[in-house]
């Protein structure tokens, strides 16, 4: 009885093996439409138009930009014809000035091969792979990343009978690399084995802003390194190129301080949730080869609790005050509280000594990041030795007395950060700019009393329709944009703060104006940890690196098809995106409108 029973399913089973391999999934073919979607072919084998064996195939060269994310600023032309090779068989040939810069440019070219393997969709081998030879020329032979490097690309494809030759150009290696993340974009995994590449392309390509970054919090909530190299991972497919670490605060300090190692052991949750210095350095090593430049937040006055309560122990006094000091909304704007004490002449030695330990760890071109925001008054105003030593010392207790204060304890910081630059890089002669957070004293109206434009870089971090941004451009001041609105994807999870989509990120406009730098999207912790960050980061800061990248006119409803094959791209590659659309409306382009 089983064994009749089970005849028929056996039946219906080779009937589904015959089908699907003569006349189902891998025999449907994809065209590419006038309006630039690629469907199915409804009318297969009629006709000369040009058929594509996946919708990732079609997707290379439909549409001016065809998959690569974010958009070419410059010419981009694709072909519409593949060559099917195993990644094994690309061949590199490395033009460069200087050993440091060859050795960067071999590890590239590993990272590049690296992830298009992971494009394969079966086994990668090709019997009979075309030889792909990529030519990489680089004129500069430094290794420098600031807001002045030049990253632009040309990027040039052309195949003959034997070969296909993959051109380069750039002045930097930065450059090159994003060359390379490009011409991963012209890449995908073909249905049967191995991997499809356009068999032409010229495209010429240079970012709009210089500062294209994410901040991750890892104060509030400690995200291990594996995750941090996952976010760097993602930037680097992004073409971002600033990981802004907010990595102390208030509720945790989990940086090694070797100079100070009280810093860590008052302020780590425990002593495994510590970023030790060969980590740290071994982290800023990695996202350098991704072209990536870590940018350390070291937030003050405010934000600073857990981890500077030993003062007293040390007979350095009162390093901190109101820390942890409770009902929280009359000492700080979020618990636990605790603000540094600017009156405290130890502070400021302390603090040199991080920068010491920061300016060891980072490149030499590095600057810092000093915080600055959300100083609440009312801390500073019920600390007795603080308002005594004031009155002491000719201040009354004003706002203006306190922001007088304020803009000393930066300035004694900047001076403090000036000389650790000069002792550990006499050769860079200029002094470095620092950033700090738009807050009371960046209102235009009081700024220029308290923060010189030569030396402050504000973060502003205003609704759209501030207009914070324009005044302070008109006051000669450089800003990087962090829109609250849009690019802080930690709203929607906490009080009344909206959730903003991918769209939204997408289409918050970026001024263009030389004074601005470009700008972050933020990923504060409060509410979120390693389980869950990468899918409130991901693909949503993707949106905000084609804005930073290009600025382009058209919304995201023109880039929307690119978007959904560039988070394809991010899973291939070990990030875990968040959905943004039901997958039958990726498989179906125009029908979700």
């Amino acid at each position: 009885m089983n064994q009749r029973g089970s005849f028929p399913i056996l039946a219906l089973y080779l009937f589904f093996i015959i089908f699907k391999q003569g006349y189902g999934e891998n025999s449907v073919q994809w065209v590419c439409t006038t309006n630039d979607y690629c469907i199915i072919d409804e009318a297969a084998n009629i006709g000369d138009v040009k058929r594509f064996e996946s919708q990732h195939d079609c997707r290379l060269s439909c549409g001016k930009y065809g998959a690569v994310w974010p958009m070419p600023t410059g010419d981009c032309v694709l072909g519409h014809e593949r060559i099917q090779f195993d990644p094994w068989k690309v061949r590199f040939n490395i033009m460069a000035n200087s050993s440091w810069t060859r050795q960067f440019l071999r590890e590239t070219n590993r990272i590049f091969v690296s992830n298009i393997i992971k494009e394969c969709l079966r086994n990668c081998t090709v019997e009979k792979s075309k030889e792909i030879l990529v030519r990489v020329a680089v004129n500069s032979t430094s290794l420098s990343l600031d807001w002045e490097t030049d990253e632009s690309y040309k990027l040039n494809i052309r195949t003959t009978g034997t070969a296909t030759f993959v051109n380069i150009k750039a002045e930097t290696v930065y450059g090159a690399r994003h060359a390379y993340e490009t011409l991963s974009n012209v890449i995908t995994g073909s249905t049967a084995n191995g991997l499809l590449m356009v068999s032409s392309a010229r495209i010429h390509d240079c970012p709009i802003y210089p500062h294209r970054g994410v901040l991750l919090d890892t104060a509030r909530n400690f995200m291990p390194l594996r995750q941090i190299r996952n976010t760097i991972d993602a930037m680097a497919t992004s073409k971002l190129n600033i990981f802004h670490w907010h990595v102390v605060d208030t509720h945790s300090f989990p940086l090694e301080i070797t100079r100070i190692p009280e810093m860590q052991r008052f302020g780590a949750y425990s002593p495994t949730n510590v970023y030790t210095r060969s980590e740290t350095i071994n982290m800023i090593k990695y996202a350098r080869l991704r072209g990536i430049r870590i940018l350390i937040e070291i937030d003050g006055p405010s934000h600073a609790g857990n981890g500077w309560q030993w003062g007293p122990m040390a007979g350095m006094g009162n390093l901190v005050v109101c820390a942890n000091q409770k009902p929280w909304r009359s000492y700080c704007v979020q618990p636990p509280c605790g603000q540094l004490n600017p009156i405290n002449d130890n502070i400021y030695s302390v603090m040199k000594e991080i920068y010491e330990d920061i300016a060891e760890v980072g490149a030499p071109e590095e600057t810092i990041h000093m915080g600055g925001d959300e100083v609440f008054i009312p801390c500073w105003n019920a600390t007795e030795e603080i308002t005594q030593k004031m009155l002491a010392t000719g201040f009354d207790l004003s706002i203006q007395s306190f922001y007088k204060l304020w803009s000393i304890f930066h300035s004694k910081n900047l001076e403090s950060w000036d000389e650790v630059n000069q002792r550990q890089f006499p050769y860079i002669k200029e002094p470095k700019p620092v950033i700090i957070w738009s807050s009371h004293i960046t209102d235009p109206e009081i700024i220029e009393n308290y923060l010189p434009k030569e030396r402050f870089i504000i973060q502003t971090w205003v609704a759209s329709n501030s207009s914070l941004n324009r005044m302070l451009l008109d006051l000669g001041y450089r800003i990087i944009k962090s829109t609250k609105n849009a690019w802080y994807l930690d709203h929607g999870f906490w009080g009344r703060t909206m959730y903003y989509n991918w769209a939204t990120v997408y289409n918050s406009k970026m001024e263009m104006h030389p004074n601005v730098l470009g700008g972050e999207v933020c990923m504060w912790s409060e509410y979120v940890d390693e389980f869950g960050v990468e899918t409130r980061i991901w693909p949503r800061a993707g949106a905000a690196a084609e804005r930073l990248w290009s600025n382009p006119k058209s919304s995201s409803y023109q880039a929307q098809y690119r978007f959904y094959r560039y988070r394809q791209r991010l899973i291939s590659r070990g990030i875990r995106p968040d959905a943004i659309i039901p997958k039958w409306c990726i498989l179906n382009e125009n029908h979700c409108m």
